[in-house]
């Protein structure tokens, strides 16, 4: 199966994703030239996609420094960590930075990579399907604090991203359904064709099909890759908030769990998604059908739909999360910003919800 170009036109930041079968054997051959030509390659990694970290760097001849695996590892003490051991190595300016992991491997490394000389190139080679499919595109990097998850971080966009759908063969099957629900958010937010082709592919996509799963990942590349070139920044009132369905809810799930592990992010997202179209039919906004088709789908794959289906500390209420959910950094001095839904594909960024409705969808999903 031949390799697909998603490009992000974005000026003197555009870039290339090549997504496919091999991607990462070409690596070196589809970077752009002044970056290929560089003469120090840095290659962060963590211990579980340690042995394509060691692929990459054997590639580029560069340096390697494999991290612990877990959204823990998204603190300032690694982000230190990482910056000491890029001066101790001989970083500098034309230097390029290379992350091969999950998404959290990508949003360490880009910060330090936003950040270390006051910006160096990096290059995505995301080896989840949830990085794959959002944090490796974009250009987000960060890292969580004590109040919250990503409230530290810059804009920085990759030199290019390299999707190997080979990769996916060896990844626990929980993981590639946390994944899968990022590209079901992109048929929500935008998409009500494919939406339903994933309603009649989703399996196909989850048993590892080639050709069901590069489709897949593609789309909701170019999905993301269109709302970025149109809003690089999440400006007040720009389309890039829509990414950000379910994640409200999701965050605040993740916070609450301490970043544990417990639950992953794509099954956060997955209830945070129910949980928005459900205060969406609350407040007559959208239609019971609209709940009933989206829930369908998340249960066929097998994804939670309710607070209940995760393991939650049992202290947890509506109430906490919701004080949570105030702290995120997508709220404002009006209050929480929340993705809603007027319909499969028709999200829309809404304000001023009362807190009474909130409360209630929280209390019926706990």
């Amino acid at each position: 199966m031949n390799n697909r170009v998603v490009h992000v036109p974005l000026g003197d930041r555009a870039y290339d994703i090549h997504v496919g079968q091999g991607a990462l054997n070409s690596i070196m051959d589809s970077l752009p030239p002044a970056i290929g030509a560089a003469k120090r390659f840095f290659i962060i990694t963590d211990e579980n996609a340690e042995a394509y970290g060691v692929q990459v760097a054997g590639s580029c001849g560069g340096v390697i420094m494999t991290l612990p695996p877990g959204e823990a590892t998204k603190s300032i003490a690694w982000f230190e960590r990482v910056q000491d051991w890029l001066l101790e190595n001989g970083v500098n300016r034309g230097s390029v930075l290379i992350a091969v992991g999950g998404g959290v491997v990508g949003d360490l490394a880009g910060f330090c990579a936003a950040t270390i000389m006051r910006g160096i190139p990096f290059v995505q080679v995301p080896t989840t399907l949830l990085a794959q499919v959002d944090s490796s595109v974009g250009g987000k990097t960060g890292i969580n604090m004590h109040a919250g998850k990503n409230l530290v971080g810059a804009f920085h966009q990759p030199a290019a991203v390299f999707c190997d759908t080979n990769v996916l063969d060896t990844l626990p099957a929980r993981e590639l359904r946390a994944g899968y629900a990022e590209i079901v958010k992109y048929g929500l937010l935008g998409d009500a064709e494919f939406f339903a082709w994933l309603e009649q592919n989703g399996v196909r996509v989850l048993t590892r099909d080639p050709e069901a799963i590069t489709h897949a990942v593609e789309t909701s590349c170019a999905h993301k890759a269109a709302i970025v070139a149109e809003d690089e920044h999440e400006r007040a009132g720009g389309r890039r908030a829509l990414l950000n369905f379910g994640h409200t809810f999701a965050h605040a799930i993740e916070s609450a769990c301490g970043y544990d592990g417990r639950v992953l992010h794509g099954e956060a997202v997955a209830v945070g998604m129910m949980l928005a179209t459900e205060l969406s039919a609350r407040l007559s906004l959208c239609s019971h059908d609209t709940v009933t088709r989206t829930r369908a789908h998340l249960q066929t794959v097998e994804l939670p739909v309710t607070l209940r289906d995760m393991d939650l500390p049992l202290s947890l209420d509506e109430k906490s999360l919701l004080e949570r959910m105030r702290g995120d950094k997508k709220a404002n001095d009006q209050g929480i910003q929340f993705i809603l839904t007027h319909g499969i594909g028709q999200a829309f960024v809404r304000g001023g919800v009362d807190d009474h409705d909130v409360l209630s969808v929280l209390n019926q999903s706990l």
